[in-house]
Formats: structure tokens, C-alpha cells, sequence
């Protein structure tokens, strides 16, 4: 690889850092073909994207955009790497465990993954990561918090129950009852003349 090529490898390392919050440091190194193959399209339908470097470049392109930033993952460039890039920070590691569980194996292994400002060194590291609510699952939660006291005034607002309330129920029986009463007087009333 001329030195040229290193530069270009570089930069567009450089811009796909820049251009994801998150991403994973996997080694695939004892994957078949079919099963990388397999990784690679299921990559593709989640639009996570997987980039395979030279350890030596991607250490130069983080080491040139953010040093101390990227401290904490520079050691897990050894070995064969992959690099998975995506929006969604949870989306890597549920691919990497359903190739796991399809093909019954352990790999590939999780080095590292950056969610944002967060660190996750390990293997071990997986299922918290599977586990990471997304930022619509956030304001969905969110959401639903807020919606269920604005329901109950808009309940009281409207003066009709809310369900498993049957107190406003009985302070409407007895105002019936006491309609029918004196529609019954009224007809003895006229009855007895």
C-alpha cells in the first residue's frame, strides 16, 4: 500500500468517525465465508455499516481527529478487526448475537464499542450493550410518563370517572332516586281527586 493510498484509507476512516456517534471493534478473524457473508447482509438491512482496516490506520485516523477522546479504545486494535458503524447504538451488538445464535458459535468477538462518550471494553460487554435503550424508545417512555397524569385531569375535567373509580357512580344513584320521588307524588295527586 503506497503511502498514498494510506492517506486515503485514512481520511475515510476519519469521516465515517466523524459521521457516527457509535461504533464497534469486532474481530472476525475465524468466520467462514458464508457466515461473514451473512454478517455482511444482515449489516446492510439494519444499515449498520462494517468496515474492515489495517489496525495501524485506524489508530492514525482516531489519534488525528480526537486523541483523548478515543483513548479508551485504542488499545482493542490487534488482530484481525472490523469495524461496525451505526445510528442506532444497540443495533452492532444484536447483529453480533444473532449471528452467534444462528450459526451456534462465539464469534465475532467484541473488542470495544464507543456509544457516544461511553466505553465498552470486552466481550463481556455485549449483553449491556444489547440491552441500551435507543433515543425513541427514550421519548416513547417519556411519553407514555407524561400521558398518563394528563389523562386523569383530563378525566376530572370532563367529571367522568376513570376506570376502577365507582364513587362518582354512586353520588349519581341517590340524585335519581330522589327524581322518581316526587314524580310519584305528583301522580297520587291527580289520582285522588
Amino acid at each position: 500500500m503506497t503511502t498514498d493510498q494510506k492517506n486515503k484509507a485514512i481520511e475515510v476512516l476519519k469521516e465515517k468517525f466523524s459521521q457516527y456517534n457509535n461504533f464497534y471493534v469486532t474481530n472476525t478473524e475465524s468466520l467462514t465465508v458464508a457466515q461473514t457473508n451473512k454478517l455482511r447482509g444482515l449489516c446492510f438491512d439494519k444499515s449498520v455499516e462494517m468496515k474492515v482496516a489495517k489496525n495501524t490506520l485506524i489508530v492514525k485516523a482516531l489519534q488525528q481527529l480526537d486523541a483523548e477522546k478515543y483513548s479508551g479504545v485504542i488499545d482493542s486494535f490487534h488482530g484481525v478487526t472490523a469495524l461496525m458503524f451505526s445510528d442506532n447504538p444497540k443495533e452492532p451488538a444484536l447483529l453480533i448475537s444473532s449471528i452467534r445464535s444462528e450459526f451456534n458459535i462465539d464469534k465475532p468477538l467484541l473488542k470495544a464499542a464507543l456509544i457516544g462518550e461511553e466505553v465498552y471494553l470486552g466481550n463481556e460487554s455485549l449483553t449491556a450493550l444489547k440491552n441500551i435503550k435507543t433515543k425513541n424508545e427514550l421519548i416513547g417512555e417519556v411519553i407514555g410518563l407524561l400521558k398518563s397524569p394528563i389523562s386523569r385531569v383530563l378525566a376530572a375535567l370532563q367529571n367522568r370517572p376513570e376506570e376502577g373509580s365507582a364513587a362518582p357512580v354512586e353520588a349519581a344513584a341517590p340524585e335519581s332516586s330522589t327524581d322518581a320521588a316526587p314524580a310519584a307524588d305528583a301522580g297520587e295527586t291527580p289520582a285522588a281527586e
